[in-house]
C-alpha cells in the first residue's frame, strides 16, 4: 500500500542552527543586500557578530571588483569608486556611527549630554569633520597602494570588523532604551573567536599567495588591535561601555589604521 504524499504545508521546515543563521542575520544587519530570513531569533542575532568579518570580506571583494573595472581611469578614480560602492552597499552604516560618536565625544562634557547627542539624527561639526577625514584618508591610502588596493580592500574590510566583536565581549552595552544593535551586542567569547578566525584565514591566504608579506600582515593586525584598544579605553572612560554608534566608529578607525599600517609597511 502506497501512502499519499505529505502536503507541502504539512512538511516539517528545516531550520539551520543559530551559528549558521547568524551569517544571514549579519548580512541583513551590516548591509542593504536583501537576503531576507526574517524573523530572526535572539540566538541568530547573537551569532551574527561572528560573521561580521566574513560579510566584510564579501563587501571588500565587491569593492575590489569595482576597482578592477575602473582601474584604467587611474588609482584615485578607482579608490573613489570602490569607497562609494562600499557606502552604497552598507548604507553608510558605520560612517553614521562614526559621525554620531565624534559629535557625542567631541561636543559633550557630561554623560547625560553625550547620550542626548547620540540620539540626535543631525550631524554636527565634529561628525562632519570626522567623516571628511576618514573618507579622504581611505581614498588616499587606497590610491597610494594602487595595484595592491584590491587585496587591501578585502583584507581591511574583513579585519576591521573584528575589533567591534571584542569590544562587545569586553565592555557592557550602555545604550539607553531600545536599539537595533542591542540583540547583536550579546556576543561572547565563542563569537569573538569565530569572528577572529575569518581575518586570520584571509591574511594567511593572502600571504600564501604572495600578495602580502608576514610583516605587512602583522602590521595590519597590530594596527587594528591598537585601534580597538584605544577606542575601548575612550568608550569606557566617557560612557562606561559601548553603544551601536561606538561599534561603528571602532570599525572605521580600525579600517583606517589597517590601511595606514599596510601602506607604511609597504613603503615605496
Amino acid at each position: 500500500m502506497t501512502l499519499p504524499p505529505v502536503p507541502r504545508a504539512a512538511r516539517p521546515r528545516m531550520t539551520l542552527p543559530p551559528v549558521l543563521r547568524g551569517a544571514r542575520a549579519a548580512t541583513t544587519f551590516l548591509t542593504r543586500v536583501p537576503v531576507g530570513g526574517f524573523p530572526y531569533a535572539d540566538a541568530d542575532w547573537r551569532w551574527a557578530s561572528a560573521w561580521f568579518p566574513f560579510v566584510g570580506a564579501g563587501l571588500g571583494a565587491a569593492q575590489a571588483a569595482a576597482w578592477l573595472l575602473v582601474d584604467r581611469g587611474g588609482a584615485l578614480v578607482a579608490a573613489s569608486v570602490a569607497v562609494a560602492l562600499g557606502l552604497l552597499l552598507t548604507g553608510a552604516f558605520h560612517e553614521d556611527g562614526l559621525a554620531d560618536t565624534a559629535d557625542a565625544l567631541g561636543g559633550a562634557f557630561d554623560r547625560a549630554r553625550m547620550f542626548e547627542i547620540l540620539k540626535d539624527s543631525r550631524i554636527g561639526s565634529f561628525g562632519a569633520a570626522a567623516l571628511i577625514v576618514v573618507l579622504v584618508l581611505r581614498i588616499a591610502l587606497l590610491a597610494r597602494l594602487d595595484a595592491a588596493a584590491p587585496v587591501a580592500l578585502v583584507l581591511t574590510q574583513c579585519l576591521s570588523r573584528t575589533p567591534p566583536i571584542w569590544l562587545m565581549v569586553a565592555l557592557p552595552y550602555v545604550t539607553q532604551g531600545g536599539s537595533r544593535s542591542r540583540p547583536v551586542a550579546q556576543a561572547a567569547l565563542p563569537q569573538a573567536l569565530v569572528g577572529s578566525a575569518w581575518p586570520a584565514l584571509a591574511l594567511a591566504t593572502a600571504h600564501a599567495a604572495g600578495a602580502i608579506s608576514a610583516a605587512e600582515a602583522a602590521a595590519m593586525v597590530g594596527a587594528a588591535a591598537a585601534a580597538a584598544a584605544f577606542c575601548g579605553v575612550r568608550f569606557r572612560a566617557r560612557a562606561g561601555g559601548i553603544t551601536g554608534d561606538f561599534l561603528g566608529a571602532a570599525q572605521q578607525v580600525a579600517e583606517c589604521a589597517a590601511l595606514l599600517a599596510l601602506a607604511v609597511a609597504r613603503g615605496g
